[in-house]
């Protein structure tokens, strides 16, 4: 019996992971307690998620509804399947910048303290499976906004003489800046599976993403933003961009294009690695550009209003630059791009966010 722990199992990308590698034929043991609730209110319930895994899974899935942050419950947990563990996908976290700021104690100890929980049990019992973080581009703060800048008619892009053109590489420093207390309690955890790959040996690695997306993101005003922008053009609740004149740029992966990549690493994993992983060039948009993407697919304008007031540590520019991940793993490749994404995020929840808002 080879089993697969995953957190945050009911999330957008934990379920993805979840379906995808019990089909490869690994049990799953999910590891969710529905934070993003408390996080973010009931519409951000990841419990229909944990549902539709249960119906469609079965046997091969087990879901314990446990806090990262229960050491004493998740060493019995790791004690009990042991070197059974192929595989630890840890993508449970406090995800929202601006949510960090309301209670810094809880932010971190859900995203340090959590992690490092499960490292040292991966550690003490089963040091041979590959162990996956989802780490975010914050922990690069704001010095992404230093780079050199042109506004455009929809969009900021960056200087195309800039050595960043194809996208922001993992030689960009995390010191000196702006982080938000969230992108803090993240570097913490990043360095934390960093260290543990270098000083013990495990087969760490950390994927620093931009936006991740999908049809399964229980979206809210706080995260999930192309989720959420299509939820408000769908019900047509009022969305606020909040400065940059609207054309900050994001990159945006699929969950699917990103558990491909988790795939790959699963099948050859290395030793604290650090990658820089999302749309790329290849899937990018403006918040104007994603606004007009939506009101195309719904076929009617958004009710949404402008705010100068930027969000802290926000970005103005960010695409991750692929490149060094596609070295080491070069079968990898990006399926979805954003009105790809964004059509498919319509199909698949158009029905429920409907009934919901009746």
């Amino acid at each position: 019996m080879s089993v697969a722990i995953i957190t945050g199992s009911a999330g957008l990308i934990g379920s993805e992971a979840t379906t995808f590698f019990a089909a490869q034929g690994l049990d799953v043991v999910g590891i969710d307690n529905d934070m993003r609730r408390v996080f973010f209110g009931e519409d951000a319930s990841t419990t229909w998620n944990r549902q539709r895994l249960e119906k469609t899974l079965g046997t091969q899935y087990t879901h314990l509804e446990v806090d990262i942050r229960d050491n004493e419950t998740i060493t019995q947990i790791f004690r009990k399947y042991a070197s059974n563990i192929v595989l630890i996908i840890h993508t449970a976290a406090q995800p929202s910048h601006d949510w960090a700021a309301r209670d810094p104690m809880m932010d971190f100890s859900v995203n340090a303290n959590g992690t490092l929980n499960l490292l040292e049990v991966t550690r003490q019992y089963c040091p041979d499976a590959a162990f996956i973080f989802t780490s975010t581009n914050k922990v690069y703060g704001d010095t992404p906004n230093r780079l050199p800048l042109v506004e455009l008619e929809t969009r900021w892009e960056i200087d195309p003489n800039h050595t960043y053109k194809s996208g922001i590489r993992e030689d960009m420093s995390i010191d000196q800046t702006l982080h938000s207390l969230f992108g803090a309690s993240k570097v913490a955890a990043d360095i934390l599976v960093q260290e543990y790959g270098r000083y013990f040996g495990l087969r760490t690695a950390c994927f620093r993403g931009g936006c991740l997306t999908g049809p399964n993101h229980s979206g809210t005003q706080l995260h999930g933003f192309l989720a959420y922008l299509m939820k408000c053009a769908v019900i047509g609740t009022p969305y606020t961009v909040y400065g940059y004149r609207g054309k900050q740029v994001r990159d945006n992966i699929h969950s699917a294009d990103l558990i491909q990549a988790f795939y790959e690493f699963f099948k050859a994993p290395r030793v604290a690695e650090v990658y820089n992983t999302g749309g790329g060039r290849y899937s990018n948009c403006s918040m104007l550009e994603a606004i007009e993407i939506c009101q195309k697919i719904v076929a009617r304008e958004m009710k949404w209003t402008y705010s100068d007031q930027n969000r802290i540590g926000d970005h103005i520019w960010w695409i991750s630059n692929n490149h060094k991940f596609s070295q080491h793993y070069p079968n990898w490749k990006l399926k979805y791009n954003v009105p790809q994404i964004l059509q498919e995020i319509y199909d698949c929840n158009y029905d429920r966010w409907k009934k919901g808002a009746l």
